[in-house]
């Protein structure tokens, strides 16, 4: 067997996947996400496509048989302002990596990789905007993000548990901030850098030199581009890697560090309103580097600025594209 199944394959990074995986020659490719092909992010017609809701134990043995690789990267998500106040929806993400293990463990699969989140961190350490980075052993005592935070931290134990008991192959990821072209930017599931870019397009077209901020714009994070992601997840699924390792740059800017960046980009400057009520998460987040340093000699390389640059020149020609009344590219077929 040497098929590769791709989770979440109309998501961002599932997307993105199933194009890397496209453009290094792999040809046994079943991509999979719950929902409609007209709302994939990207979709490639030399992949096998199914439409199936992976929170459904059924759908899930249909997408695993015959697969030898899994990357699960399907998960009910979002930005900050989703995770809080959608937790039960991303506490049931726990049923689509409980039964993509049974049917791993079925079907014999060889690899099984799990897309965790920062979010897994012990709260405690993230209340100080100077963060200390954090560490892989940082996620115990266990106090994550409410949620989305605690569903991630239980399907790691269940990676390594089925490892343990029945010997797949788990590896598991702990992304830090991803970002790029080709996702999701306004709607109310965007994540802070795609968010910035769209105020300030929007703010720079319309000609209003205002946009709002959520929270003081000093809290503080880092920010991947979905390029060292992609290395990062493939590098470590082939690895004899086992425990939970951060994927994330070690970058740290503040958020208005970030609408600098963009603005630098747009070729404006703009007043900042601050809401203070908004959803912001942690004060602090960093990625610690030192663990995959070690293990593989590599960390994420591409600076926030030259990432962003790529990312804001994708959403300014979608949103130019839409206000002339034009399709934008949320599908791709090649």
């Amino acid at each position: 067997m040497n098929k590769i199944l791709v989770c979440g394959a109309g998501g961002f990074i599932g997307g993105h996947l199933v194009a890397d995986l496209l453009r290094q020659g792999h040809t046994d490719i079943r991509a999979v996400d719950k929902k409609p092909f007209s709302e994939w992010y990207q979709r490639f017609d030399q992949a096998e496509n199914l439409k199936l809701d992976l929170e459904n134990k059924g759908d899930c043995e249909t997408a695993v048989e015959g697969a030898a690789t899994v990357y699960n990267l399907a998960a009910d998500m979002g930005g900050m302002g989703f995770i809080e106040l959608n937790k039960a929806l991303c506490m049931l993400s726990v049923l689509i990596n409980t039964h993509l293990l049974l049917a791993a463990r079925k079907f014999g699969v060889e690899r099984f990789f799990f897309s965790s989140s920062a979010c897994v961190y012990n709260a405690d350490k993230q209340r100080d905007p100077n963060v200390t980075a954090l560490k892989e052993e940082d996620a115990y005592p266990g106090m994550p993000e409410d949620g989305y935070g605690w569903e991630k931290l239980f399907s790691e134990r269940m990676c390594r548990h089925f490892r343990e008991d029945f010997g797949i192959q788990t590896r598991v990821a702990r992304y830090h901030n991803v970002y790029g072209p080709q996702g999701t930017y306004d709607g109310g599931r965007e994540k802070a850098p795609a968010a910035v870019c769209r105020k300030v397009i929007h703010a720079k077209l319309d000609g209003v030199r205002e946009i709002e901020i959520w929270g003081d714009g000093c809290q503080t994070r880092s920010f991947m581009y979905i390029d060292d992601c992609l290395h990062g997840t493939q590098m470590l699924t082939k690895s004899d890697f086992v425990e939970p390792i951060n994927i994330g740059s070690s970058e740290l800017v503040s958020i208005n560090q970030l609408v600098d960046i963009v603005e630098a980009i747009a070729g404006v400057e703009l007043k900042r309103s601050y809401n203070l009520s908004a959803p912001k998460g942690v004060n602090g987040r960093n990625s610690d580097n030192t663990l995959i340093q070690k293990a593989f000699g590599w960390e994420p390389v591409t600076r926030l600025r030259d990432g962003m640059e790529k990312t804001y020149r994708w959403i300014y020609d979608e949103i130019v594209q839409q206000r002339a009344g034009g399709a934008t590219s949320a599908v791709n077929r090649s």
